[in-house]
């Protein structure tokens, strides 16, 4: 019995998978990192109404116009709804 042999066979495969696929699972991980703080700002009431104040103060500094604030406000309003809705659901 040789010293390469105290180690079974398949465990080698799993080694060999564990180094090609290291560079996919980071890539899995780094994206459900992403995916957890979209997530968190876009269910979270405070930045909803961050975003909001934002954009009113754009419209009062007139970087954007009537239009386009209605727009991105009814957005930004239905959002916060559906926040509440789901806080209330819970």
């Amino acid at each position: 019995m040789s010293i390469f042999r105290l180690i079974p066979k398949e465990a080698d495969i799993f080694i060999i998978d564990d180094i090609l696929f290291a560079p996919l699972n980071g890539l899995i991980f780094i994206a459900e990192k992403i995916n957890d703080v979209v997530e968190k700002e876009t269910s979270d009431e405070g930045t909803v109404k961050e975003r909001l104040m934002a954009l009113q103060l754009r419209f009062e500094l007139d970087e954007i116009d009537e239009e386009e604030y209605d727009k991105q406000e009814d957005e930004l309003l239905k959002k916060l709804e559906r926040i509440r809705l789901e806080k209330q659901n819970q």
